[in-house]
């Protein structure tokens, strides 16, 4: 069959089913699809929501709701969640935060301190007390005023006379030797513990302290010239037997002493000089940061040990002196020698005061090998295990070989067995039911020497820590180190009050404290009154407690049976020394562990040494061919 065809050509139409097939593969797949739609009347799912309105669809769809957030899409519902997450957490830690850091900082509340500190805090307020001269309006004694302002007047070769410095003890006498002692063990204690100091806040009173003795000791000689025929070695004073008024024979405040009061010139008196020596150098170290005064104390200290060496000095200083004699008597030099050059080596970093404390000949002068308990005790007359622990210091830390080695190592050997000494195992030393240690050998005023010797323990216990050594020997024995800090800390707490009397020997510190102590300045009054030298004798011997407190004094103490007589006209029990003081103060230093604070500055002291050893050579250049 053919039909007419308007555009050319024929238009046949056929039936031909293999035709039919063929026309509907051409056909587009789509248009099929919907032709067969079309036939079957339905529409999917996706078709009808073409027809639909969007929103219509979607609800028909599902009912989750989705928001386009640019590079993400996510749940309205989840991020609904999300922001009151990040809301509350704001709330909950960001709004504390915010508060905290607006409100304005308080420093925590340090460490309560224990009972070492306490002690020391009242242990250096007695060198307040015990000030002479124009004292400072922050000095924080109220019963003290101005006093001494004569002394030394009719010494024209001193500008200023003696006026300043300490008094010794209950008395109004300013005894040298003694000082000097005291100052070079404030010094030592500074020099080891200088972060102990700090953190107690007591480092400038300390520093405070130790100038206000250097400075005075700087008065007593010639201490810009290089070269000095004599120095003065006391003020004040009396004689045995004296019956003119003097410090002795008068019972007076020292703010009214109106009597004469000597001087005591010393020509001869190598150890008067050495410690003295030994005082301005280790002062030096402690004032290394004010490179002006420091300089000052080592040329003092240069100048004065020139003197303690000029072979005309050589006798003790007080030989034949009646002022002296009777009440610090030197036994002699040798130890001052050892003390003095090894704090002039430590000052100066001269090797040649290393060579001279190393000097075989001094170490048998001054008997300080010896096994003897006598020379096992540090005080004011005998400075050898003092000196012989400083030049352990030595070995030690910079263990400079030869030719040091031999007596540095002899001293080593010496110290370990003073250490031992003290050890109630070995039963050297006596002690009493109450278990103090009696160095006095039975006489009175003890604790000065069992202060001492704690501080030698505990400071050695320190060098083993420094060393990372955990003891020492004993003979065959090793012994820990911690046995050298029971022995120091149990003999701390007997003066502190853990004895048989349940006193404490530190005036001011505990319930149970001397009222009666043997003093002038604390026992007068402070009411206006001048006393006479005759008519301050009714507070001497009057049973009530002193109207002033001497806080921080030490007194003598007990006896060898543990028991103490608080009476005022007992010098023995109840009399304060400089020296025992200063034991005192270098003693707790060395025990105080407030804040965590321990160990000793194991360099400082080294400042001014120079390296012991040549540094290496650097490398030769790398080879160029």
């Amino acid at each position: 069959m053919y039909a007419a065809n308007h555009w050319g050509g024929s238009l046949e139409i056929t039936n031909d089913p293999d035709d039919q097939n063929r026309r509907k593969e051409d056909m587009d797949k789509a248009s099929l699809y919907n032709i067969q739609t079309h036939q079957s009347g339905t529409l999917d799912e996706t078709q009808q929501s073409w027809l639909l309105d969007p929103n219509e669809a979607s609800r028909k769809k599902s009912k989750t709701r989705y928001v386009d957030l640019g590079c993400i899409v996510v749940k309205r519902k989840v991020l609904k969640w999300t922001v009151i997450g990040i809301l509350v957490a704001f709330l909950v830690i960001g709004v504390p935060i915010i508060i905290a850091k607006s409100l304005p900082k308080h420093k925590s509340r340090p460490p309560p301190p224990d009972q070492y500190t306490e002690a020391l805090h009242k242990a250096l307020q007695f060198f307040n007390a015990q000030k002479s001269g124009k004292l400072p309006k922050n000095n924080g004694i109220k019963w003290r005023g101005n006093s001494g302002l004569k002394d030394g007047s009719d010494a024209t070769d001193v500008k200023g006379g003696l006026v300043g410095g300490y008094y010794d003890a209950g008395d109004n006498t300013k005894f040298h030797f003694p000082m000097s002692f005291a100052m070079t063990m404030l010094s030592w204690s500074v020099i080891e513990y200088e972060h102990k100091y700090k953190f107690i806040e007591e480092y400038d009173h300390a520093r405070e302290l130790i100038k206000w003795g250097t400075d005075y000791l700087l008065r007593t000689f010639n201490s810009s010239a290089t070269k000095i025929d004599h120095i003065y070695g006391q003020v004040g004073g009396s004689q045995n037997g004296s019956a003119i008024p003097d410090d002795h024979t008068c019972w007076e405040r020292p703010e009214d002493m109106d009597y004469k009061r000597p001087i005591q010139l010393i020509t001869a008196g190598a150890d008067l000089a050495g410690e003295m020596a030994a005082a301005l150098a280790a002062a030096s170290i402690v004032f290394r940061d004010d490179t002006a005064y420091s300089k000052k104390l080592v040329q003092g200290a240069a100048t004065v040990w020139t003197f303690a060496r000029d072979e005309g000095k050589r006798s003790p200083y007080s030989r034949g002196n009646l002022f002296i004699e009777p009440y610090y008597n030197s036994t002699g030099y040798y130890d001052e020698y050892i003390w003095g050059s090894a704090w002039m080596y430590y000052a100066t970093g001269n090797s040649s005061y290393l060579w001279l404390a190393t000097n075989k000949g001094l170490s048998r002068h001054a008997k300080a090998l010896l096994d003897n308990p006598i020379q096992r005790v540090l005080s004011w007359d005998n400075k050898s295990p003092a000196a012989m622990l400083l030049l352990t210091r030595i070995r030690m830390f910079l263990n400079p070989g030869f030719p040091y080695e031999d007596m540095l190592s002899k001293y080593q050997t010496a110290t370990s067995l003073t250490m031992c000494s003290y050890l109630p195992r070995y039963q050297v030393f006596n002690r009493t039911r109450g278990g103090l240690i009696e160095l006095s050998q039975g006489r009175p005023q003890n604790l000065q020497y069992v202060a001492n010797a704690v501080f030698l323990t505990s400071l050695y216990a320190d060098y083993l820590d420094a060393a990372d050594l955990p003891g020492w020997n004993c003979g065959t024995s090793f012994v820990p180190k911690d046995a050298l800090r029971n022995f120091a800390n149990s003999k701390m707490d007997y003066i502190l009050g853990k004895n048989p009397m349940d006193m404490s020997y530190v005036v001011g510190y505990g319930k149970k404290y001397p009222t009666h102590v043997h003093h002038r300045g604390a026992s007068i009054p402070d009411n206006n009154i001048r006393y006479s030298c005759k008519g301050g004798f009714r507070w001497m011997s009057t049973g009530k407690p002193n109207p002033n407190t001497i806080t921080g004094a030490m007194v003598g103490g007990p006896d060898r049976f543990d028991k103490f007589r608080d009476v005022r006209s007992n010098f023995s029990y109840t009399e304060p020394t400089l020296a025992g003081n200063a034991g005192l103060v270098v003693a707790l230093a060395s025990l105080t562990t407030t804040g965590g604070k321990e160990g000793v500055d194991k360099n400082s002291i080294f400042s001014a040494i120079p390296p012991l050893y040549k540094a290496a050579p650097p490398p030769p250049p790398p080879w160029k061919p």
